[in-house]
C-alpha cells in the first residue's frame, strides 16, 4: 500500500540526487527553508533521510523538491510524529521551491506557506488562510515612522546601548543569549532550547543581523537566516527575545529597524529584490513593519 501511495504521489517526478537538487536551487532559486545546505544539515541532525525528486521535460530538469515521505523536508509535522518536536525552529518560513519560470508542475506533498513566486507554476495550490508578512522597503515607511526609529536608536545609544553583529558571538554564546532573552520576554523556554547551540553552529554561515547591548549586556536578539538565490535574497526572521527591564528603550523595535535597514542596504548593493519574511501575518506589530502577501498550501 505504501509503495502504491508513493508511486501515485511521485507521478511525473523522478528521483534525483542531492547534487542535482542543489544545481536546480542555484539555477531557479529558492528560500531559506529549501536551501540545499540547510535541508541537508537539519535533516542530518534529525536523522531523517531526504528523498530528492525532479520534474523533467525533454531531458531538462525544470523543478525539484526535497521530501520527507508525503511532506516537504524539514516539516514540523514529521518532527512531531517522530518525537522530535522543537528539534529546530524555522518558524513559518516562506517556501520557495526551485521551479523554472516556464514550468507547470503538480505537487502532491504537504507543505505550508508556499510562496506566491511558485503559485503560478503549481497546479491548484490552496490559499493559506493567513498570508506572510514581508518587510516593507525603507521608503515605504512614513517620514514620521523613520524619524521615530532613528530617535529611538539614538536614545538607546545615549543610555549606554550599542549594536554588535550577530557573528561576533560564538554559537554557544548566541544560544545562551537567545534562550535567556526569549524566556525573560515570554515566560517559557525557546523552542529547541536543548539543541540551540548545535543548530546555530550548523547554520552559522546563514545567520545575519545584530544584537543590541546596554552596558555590554545583551538586551535584544533576533534569529535571522539569509540565503542568496539568483534572482532575490531570502531572509527569515525566526524569533527573538528582549529584556523586559529595558522596555522603555524599545529594544525590539530598535533592533528590527537596524536589521531591516541593513538587509535592504545589502540587497540593493547586490541589485536584488529582498524577501525579508516575518513569518505568518498574524500579529499587529508585523503590520507596522511589513505588507501582507498571499501564501499557499498543498
Amino acid at each position: 500500500m505504501l509503495s502504491r501511495l508513493r508511486a501515485w504521489r511521485e507521478r511525473g517526478w523522478t528521483v534525483i540526487d542531492a547534487a542535482a537538487y542543489a544545481q536546480a536551487w542555484q539555477r531557479f532559486g529558492g528560500s531559506v527553508a529549501t536551501h540545499p545546505v540547510v535541508v541537508e544539515r537539519l535533516a542530518a541532525l534529525a536523522r531523517i533521510p531526504v528523498r530528492y525528486l525532479g520534474c523533467f521535460a525533454d531531458g531538462q530538469l525544470l523543478a525539484a523538491i526535497p521530501c520527507w515521505g508525503r511532506h516537504l523536508a524539514l516539516s514540523k509535522e514529521v518532527l512531531k510524529q517522530r518525537g522530535q518536536r522543537g528539534l529546530f525552529d524555522l518558524g513559518n518560513a516562506e517556501v520557495i521551491l526551485p521551479i523554472a519560470e516556464q514550468a507547470s508542475v503538480t505537487l502532491r506533498w504537504r507543505m505550508h506557506y508556499l510562496s506566491e513566486l511558485n503559485a503560478g507554476r503549481v497546479s491548484r495550490p490552496t490559499p493559506q488562510p493567513q498570508g506572510l508578512a514581508l518587510a516593507r522597503a525603507p521608503e515605504e515607511y512614513s517620514k514620521k515612522f523613520r524619524y521615530n526609529q532613528r530617535r529611538e536608536l539614538r536614545l538607546l545609544e545615549e543610555a549606554g546601548g550599542s549594536v554588535r553583529p550577530m557573528l561576533d558571538f560564538s554559537a554557544p554564546e548566541q544560544a545562551r543569549i537567545y534562550a535567556d532573552l526569549f524566556e525573560r520576554r515570554w515566560g517559557f523556554a525557546a523552542r529547541g532550547k536543548a539543541h540551540l547551540s548545535e543548530v546555530f553552529a550548523l547554520l552559522r554561515e546563514f545567520m545575519t543581523g545584530s544584537v543590541l547591548l546596554r552596558h555590554e549586556q545583551p538586551i535584544a536578539i533576533q534569529i535571522l537566516y539569509r540565503v542568496e538565490a539568483p534572482g532575490w535574497i531570502s531572509l527569515e526572521y525566526i524569533n527573538g527575545g528582549v529584556d523586559p527591564q529595558s522596555s522603555a528603550l524599545s529594544p525590539g523595535s530598535v533592533l528590527s529597524f537596524v536589521n531591516t535597514q541593513a538587509a535592504w542596504e545589502d540587497a540593493r548593493t547586490r541589485g536584488k529584490p529582498l524577501r525579508y519574511s516575518f513569518g505568518r501575518a498574524d500579529r499587529e506589530y508585523k503590520d507596522r513593519w511589513c505588507h501582507r502577501v498571499p501564501a499557499y498550501q498543498i
